[in-house]
């Protein structure tokens, strides 16, 4: 997980803010992947943080943090990812901070923009919702 993050986050992206914080060793962050040949080739974690949920429309879980290594893109990677993490959290309201070029793949499942964009690690962002049975 860190390498691939690394690699797109700070590699790629140029981020030069702190990527790892404290809801990756939170024992109720869960964490999924997907693994191929090379190694991680996808990654993805689903957080649950209450002190957020007054922040992102009084919800309390958010996916993020989510990476396809560059020679698995292109495969669907990030499609089987989303799928499995609306699958885990069961039909509850959830968030996340897009990146504003990717916003088409959330809104596939039933992601919803809310307000502006706004700046994150440098990168233009946009808060999404997804409401039970989008």
């Amino acid at each position: 997980m860190a390498v691939l993050r690394s690699e797109v986050f700070f590699l790629e992206q140029k981020i030069d803010e702190e990527e790892f914080d404290v809801a990756d060793r939170d024992p109720s962050t869960i964490h999924l992947w997907i693994e191929d040949d090379e190694g991680m080739a996808a990654y993805l974690r689903i957080v649950h943080n209450p002190e957020s949920a007054q922040s992102h429309d009084g919800i309390a879980d958010s996916l993020g943090r989510m990476v396809v290594r560059k020679s698995a893109r292109g495969r669907g990677l990030a499609q089987v990812l989303m799928a499995r993490a609306l699958e885990i959290s069961e039909g509850k309201p959830l968030y996340l901070h897009a990146q504003d070029y990717i916003t088409s793949l959330y809104a596939k499942f039933g992601f919803e923009r809310r307000g502006e964009l706004f700046q994150e690690a440098g990168i233009p962002h946009v808060l999404m919702v997804r409401q039970p049975h989008a």
